[in-house]
């Protein structure tokens, strides 16, 4: 990158509120504050200008000359000509600013047209963990100094240097000085900032680390899988782990997709209910579903609607579209193909004024009963039989005492409590754990959580059925960080790694009955060691303990996460 550097003097910014920078403005000179001067002017200006035209419009009718003017309509004219002045002013100068500081930035720091970052810069440089030199070169300490002083925006680093680390560490170095905090403990170098560029996190000036454990081998459908997952909760691992091993040794566990569905939801908002009402009419009138399926698929090679499910409140109209989306999760390609069919919407039904592409009857990342109800996402049930002599050898109670335990605790106590979807021990736990893991959106965790957790005797009475139905797994195999290396390598672990080309979606769903399987897993290690009154125990003695773990004899780690 061909960088020229112009030897200047940097004045130092004032001082704001907390000790932070504060550009000087041509408004602190004025003896009021900018936002009444503008006040007064425009006030003026439009005093002035009612006044002559109402004036000049009397002349018109009276035909009395125009140029013949009283004291008031100088005055006006007066008024008029200093507002307009100003105002042109005031806002002109602040536009040729914004051009000449553009301008100007672009000499200081690139010579030529912005160019985009290239993939050789932005990869991984290695080295340490990343604390910026003390002393920097001369040019970069000119861009921080800029950063700071709020004269370029930290958001255009990557772009106008063309270089991701560089950008992010110059960036690191900008918010220390002016929050005066430093960043120790958190790397900079070690992550490749191109794969995020535009798609998965502005503004990085680092990353977290977050340690991935495997449970498993998790034996779901005749195959095995071992599922990675990302927490810092000590024993979810473990727990998990034992989980599998005790549906592995009774012969495996089976699970159904039911269905494969996302959803969006658009609000519109119309003149009468009654006008509302006909839309509705005609959305879920099956003959003119095929049209609008038309109309919706063009958006995409793998959206395709299946259904259109509508709700209203007073004149307000919320129409949940319904669509499979392949191996991608799918949130914006149905967000497109929604708006492919408002657009189509909008000539039959003009007043329809669309007030949200999104209204929450999604329900996306929020607790909903519809979710719930009919699903978003994958809907999944896995469940397995555990045999007797596994329950009391490898997870240390008995059929009876689980069951019994389910069912004051997951089915009547969630009930008691009021609970949404939370019929069961610690789904979440699980879910989130592989969502991190593989690169999927961690706050879709709220939905995808949702959970019934079902324990039977089986066999008179000597074997365990247990069940997890899951209504709204939101997962995918391609876009968002699934593409990211560290996410990638989770995905490739499990066989699902982008997108499946001779079955689409295929992957996606597969990945979904994963989740489902480890929280079946999950789900029996810890209604264990809670029927066998072990879960303090265990947590005192290995998740806060020193020794190796490593050491423990598998059968003894009967421990899970923390309740809920």
């Amino acid at each position: 990158m061909d960088v020229r550097q112009r030897q200047r003097r940097v004045a130092p910014p004032a001082v704001g509120h907390a000790g932070a920078p504060r550009v000087l403005q041509a408004g602190d000179a004025l003896p009021l504050p900018i936002r009444h001067t503008n006040l007064i002017f425009s006030a003026l200006f439009a005093a002035s200008l009612a006044y002559l035209m109402r004036r000049w419009r009397e002349k018109i009718r009276s035909s009395t000359p125009l140029h013949v003017v009283d004291l008031t309509e100088i005055l006006s004219i007066f008024g008029l000509v200093a507002s307009l002045i100003y105002l042109l002013s005031f806002f002109g100068i602040a536009f040729v600013q914004s051009i000449v500081s553009s301008s100007d930035e672009d000499e200081d720091f690139l010579v030529g047209p912005p160019a985009a970052p290239a993939p050789s810069q932005c990869g991984l440089l290695g080295g340490a963990d990343a604390v910026v030199p003390e002393k920097m070169p001369e040019e970069d300490e000119e861009i921080v100094a800029s950063v700071v002083a709020g004269k370029v925006p930290s958001y255009v680093l990557e772009t106008r240097l063309g270089d991701c680390r560089r950008a992010a560490g110059l960036r690191r170095e900008a918010v220390r000085r002016i929050t005066g905090r430093q960043f120790e403990g958190l790397p900079l170098d070690g992550f490749d900032y191109a794969s995020i560029l535009g798609q998965c996190c502005e503004l990085p000036v680092g990353y977290v680390q977050l340690p991935v454990g495997i449970a498993g081998p998790l034996l779901l459908d005749g195959q095995r899988f071992y599922v990675p997952m990302a927490t810092t909760e000590g024993c979810l691992v473990a727990s998990t782990n034992r989980g599998c091993k005790a549906i592995a040794e009774s012969g495996g566990a089976t699970s159904v997709v039911l269905r494969d569905a996302m959803t969006r939801a658009p609000v519109a908002r119309f003149p009468t209910a009654r006008r509302a009402a006909e839309l509705k009419a005609f959305l879920e009138d099956p003959a003119n579903f095929d049209t609008l399926s038309v109309v919706f698929n063009r958006s995409s090679r793998f959206g395709r609607l299946q259904g259109v499910q509508c709700a209203m409140a007073g004149r307000n109209l919320y129409m949940r579209f319904s669509c499979s989306t392949g191996d991608a999760m799918g949130m914006n390609m149905i967000s497109k193909g929604v708006q492919n069919v408002l657009d189509y919407l909008q000539d039959d039904f003009p007043d329809m004024d669309v007030i949200s592409i999104s209204g929450n009857f999604c329900s996306d990342k929020k607790p909903a009963a519809v979710n719930w109800i009919e699903g978003r996402g994958k809907s999944v049930v896995c469940e397995a039989v555990i045999k007797e002599e596994i329950v009391k050898k490898v997870l240390k109670t008995n059929v009876q005492s689980l069951v019994e335990l389910n069912v004051i605790k997951n089915l009547a106590g969630s009930a008691v409590a009021g609970a949404l979807g939370g019929f069961n021990a610690h789904a979440s736990n699980i879910v989130t754990a592989i969502f991190i893991a593989t690169g999927q959106d961690p706050a879709q965790n709220v939905e995808s959580s949702q959970c019934i957790t079902m324990l039977e005797a089986v066999n008179d009475g000597k074997d365990l059925h247990i069940s997890v139905t899951m209504p709204s797994i939101e997962v995918g195999t391609v876009g968002g960080g699934t593409q990211l290396a560290s996410q990638s390598a989770c995905l490739d672990l499990l066989g699902v790694k982008g997108a499946n080309r001779e079955s689409p979606g295929s992957n996606a769903r597969l990945l979904a009955t994963v989740v489902a399987g480890g929280v079946l897993a999950g789900e029996l290690s810890l209604l264990s060691a809670l029927a066998a009154g072990q879960l303090v125990k265990s947590h005192m003695k290995y998740n806060r303990s020193s020794r190796d773990m490593s050491k423990a004899a598998p059968e003894k780690l009967t421990f899970l996460a923390c309740l809920c």
